[in-house]
């Protein structure tokens, strides 16, 4: 493990994946090593790219990396598919559009499958950063499943969330009523060349002007597959990037992300534990209690917390 971290650290690709896999997958025993032994420093700036299917995260994503590249940013690439909810598999096919970075040793892409997990990403997600960002990469861009109007875990997850949106999308109170459209720290109308783009960016242009926030988000009309736009945003990302550093509110969200992460380890551990033999014999004669009105739901999970 000392090993495979050191050669990761370095930039090692192969090193990196295999760290990946190991979060993904690896025995509990193994992943508290490699979490101790990846102390990251966190200089690696995460950016959520998320929108309904079809707007273009992808190829908007693609072209990011190819903008960042050209400045001599070292980009990792988080791209998460849905999990058939039939067969449990997922076709990982982001990375096709992204053939262009393949052979870039300054680029790493990674399909990661949500495995039945909701909000858009997959639970090893915040792990997976860990290894990115111990890696050395400057930009982490994590693109979500496709998500419609309340799935927000990129928000929690990253410095800059970037919420896609195409035209056709509906009125402004459509617009005002979706809820994904409240974690935006940058939006961008993609396929910007097609009718109705010019009136979704005044749709939003005049919902962001109802609040009162100190940053207001920028609405970037893009053509992904052309490049066009994409400078405009590379600048809507710094200008966030510089007023989460000025205002402190960057180190706040981090300080929150960490929470989370460390939430969702004991959650995942407590959970292990109710799954062996005697936890389960201890819930069973607990159901049957509340079943037949000697305890209620709340007193007998008071029970099975104190217990474990």
């Amino acid at each position: 493990m000392n090993d495979l971290v050191e050669k990761a650290r370095a930039g090692n690709a192969r090193a990196v994946a295999r760290l990946i896999s190991l979060v993904e997958s690896g025995s509990d025993n193994e992943l508290r090593e490699a979490a101790k032994l990846l102390k990251a420093p966190g200089r690696a700036r995460v950016v959520g790219l998320t929108g309904s299917p079809g707007v273009g995260k992808s190829t908007t994503t693609a072209a990011l990396v190819k903008a960042l590249r050209a400045r001599g940013d070292r980009v990792g690439v988080l791209a998460v598919d849905p999990s058939s909810p039939f067969t449990g598999g997922a076709l990982l096919g982001d990375r096709v559009r992204m053939q262009d970075h393949a052979l870039d040793d300054g680029v790493f892409i990674r399909s990661m499958a949500t495995r039945g997990h909701l909000g858009g990403l997959s639970w090893a997600v915040p792990q997976a950063l860990r290894v990115l960002d111990a890696a050395g990469f400057d930009v982490v861009l994590v693109e979500t499943v496709g998500v419609g109007q309340a799935e927000v875990d990129v928000r929690a997850l990253a410095d800059t969330t970037v919420v896609l949106l195409a035209p056709g999308m509906g009125d402004g109170v459509q617009a005002a009523k979706a809820g994904i459209l409240e974690i935006a720290d940058v939006f961008v109308v993609n396929k910007a060349d097609r009718d109705g783009a010019q009136s979704t960016v005044r749709d939003l242009r005049n919902m962001i002007s109802l609040g009162g926030a100190a940053w207001r988000p920028p609405v970037v009309p893009t053509v992904a597959v052309r490049d066009e736009g994409i400078g405009d945003l590379v600048k809507a990302l710094d200008d966030h990037a510089r007023h989460l550093s000025e205002t402190g509110e960057g180190r706040a969200r981090r300080l929150a992300r960490a929470r989370d992460e460390i939430t969702a380890v004991a959650l995942r551990a407590l959970r292990d534990r109710f799954g062996d033999p005697a936890s389960d014999l201890r819930l069973y004669r607990l159901a049957q209690d509340v079943l037949d009105g000697l305890a209620d739901p709340y007193t007998a999970a008071d029970n099975v917390i104190a217990e474990l």
